[in-house]
């Protein structure tokens, strides 16, 4: 898959991450991914230590929480075959077995993180409700069992 530009305007501050890093990522869902693990679980901020010393985290959080936006927003648009094709091709990237996997995502639910903390309401409902579609399938196609949510 080719790496597209954003469609949005990237802050000056976070070129270089569009440039160096982002681009390098081949799927929406990785970038999901990739810029929610930005994210400070204890904070809700921003953490990016790839950018100048002299640089306010404050301006950083800011712009990645943007550019996390941004991306959310462009990916809730998808249809859900497009969603599905651009997992398997985030799947396919990963050197872990893939029932291992859609278990894992069936069990402890990690697209839910994925949502930026500003996104409520039906964008937020519309991620869920179509990743558990898109989970479905795979469950069927990976032969994996239904989950012990209490394991």
């Amino acid at each position: 898959m080719v790496s597209q530009q954003p469609t949005f305007q990237v802050p000056e501050l976070l070129k270089d991450l569009w440039a160096r890093e982002l681009s390098l990522i081949a799927t929406s869902y990785g970038r999901l991914v990739f810029l929610a693990g930005l994210r400070n679980p204890n904070s809700g901020q921003y953490e990016y230590y790839g950018c100048p010393e002299n640089t306010s985290r404050y301006s950083v959080s800011q712009a990645l929480s943007r550019i996390h936006e941004e991306i959310f927003r462009e990916w809730v648009s998808y249809s859900l075959e497009r969603k599905k094709g651009d997992i398997d091709a985030y799947i396919s990237g990963l050197d872990i077995d893939h029932a291992q996997l859609v278990d894992a995502w069936l069990r402890l639910t990690p697209y839910k993180n994925l949502v930026p903390a500003s996104i409520q309401g039906p964008e937020r409902q519309k991620h869920i409700s179509d990743l558990e579609a898109i989970l479905g399938l795979l469950k069927n196609v990976y032969g994996v069992a239904s989950p012990d949510r209490d394991a």
